[in-house]
């Protein structure tokens, strides 16, 4: 069974922070002049109610959320794979995409963030395509170049922003990143592919992560499969879900479902689940904010 995120006691620090979020709030509801004196006077009157409803919300932001959504699991990289150095990655990325430019490799020579797995080399999805769509497209078929074309993509037209759209963490986290190594093309991201959260729904993996770390988008997963080809050779592989991103699985604009990569039949496939699901065979990749 995966280690699970433990708690402690609940912070002066922590304590503060939350007051501050609830008084913003207010101020803000004041700001916009969503009250007027009468309106303001029934909202006292309302008091008792009002503190019940703050506690509800409360409650219900710090639940510890689909903790059955969990299994047991045995699956890992069968097939070998080994997180590669930052040079080696960087080079490999400008063999398969044309003008793409260069990272900050000493950045890999810092301690990478606990649960990492060591730094990855990903390309900012705009200088691959002009839509993220465009990009992922690209990554999906260079890997299936690299495989000499066992490589199948069950969602093949269906990867638009109707049905594929980044979780705003993730979006966040990248952006930050991307700030961060300013005027470089290739990000030097750390991250895991995903024995980290083996076992778990891509929700509960989702719920587990601390403010540090953000489930990988599909285009970044790609990328990390094109420079570790290693990591997808076999049946019994860990799958890999895209926790970075959510996916509308019935084109119904429900957005309950995530991308994911496995092998099967010989070759790499990519299609669409519901994030819900917990079984052993899947693993949601995940990508962490430098310290």
């Amino acid at each position: 069974m995966n280690t699970s995120i433990t708690s402690s006691s609940i912070t002066d620090g922590q304590k503060k922070q939350i007051k501050r979020f609830v008084e913003d709030a207010v101020d803000r509801v004041f700001a916009d002049g969503v009250l007027d004196k009468d309106g303001a006077q029934k909202l006292i009157s309302n008091g008792d109610e009002l503190q019940v409803r703050v506690i509800e919300v409360i409650r219900e932001l710090s639940a510890n959320q689909y903790a059955d959504e969990e299994v047991e699991s045995s699956y890992g990289y069968l097939s070998g794979y080994k997180p590669k150095d930052i040079t080696e990655q960087t080079n490999r990325l400008r063999e398969l995409i044309p003008g793409i430019g260069y990272a900050n490799e000493k950045l890999a020579e810092q301690p990478f963030p606990p649960n990492a797995e060591r730094w990855f080399a990903v390309p900012r999805w705009q200088k691959v395509g002009k839509t993220y769509e465009e990009a992922l497209q690209k990554a999906l078929d260079l890997i299936k170049q690299t495989r000499n074309g066992k490589f199948y993509n069950y969602r093949e037209g269906q990867i638009g922003p109707d049905r594929l759209r980044l979780r705003a963490k993730t979006q966040k986290a990248l952006e930050a990143i991307g700030q961060q190594q300013k005027g470089n093309d290739i990000l030097v991201i750390p991250c895991q592919f995903g024995l980290r959260h083996r076992g778990r729904s891509v929700r509960r993996a989702l719920e587990v992560m601390p403010v540090t770390e953000f489930g990988n988008d599909p285009f970044t997963i790609a990328c990390m499969i094109l420079t570790h080809p290693e990591r997808l050779q076999h049946l019994d592989d860990l799958w890999i879900d895209c926790a970075g991103a959510e996916y509308d699985c019935d084109g119904d604009g429900s957005f309950d479902g995530a991308p994911f990569f496995y092998f099967g039949g010989g070759e790499v496939r990519f299609g669409g689940r519901y994030a819900g699901g917990a079984y052993g065979r899947y693993g949601s990749s995940s990508g962490f904010l430098p310290q």
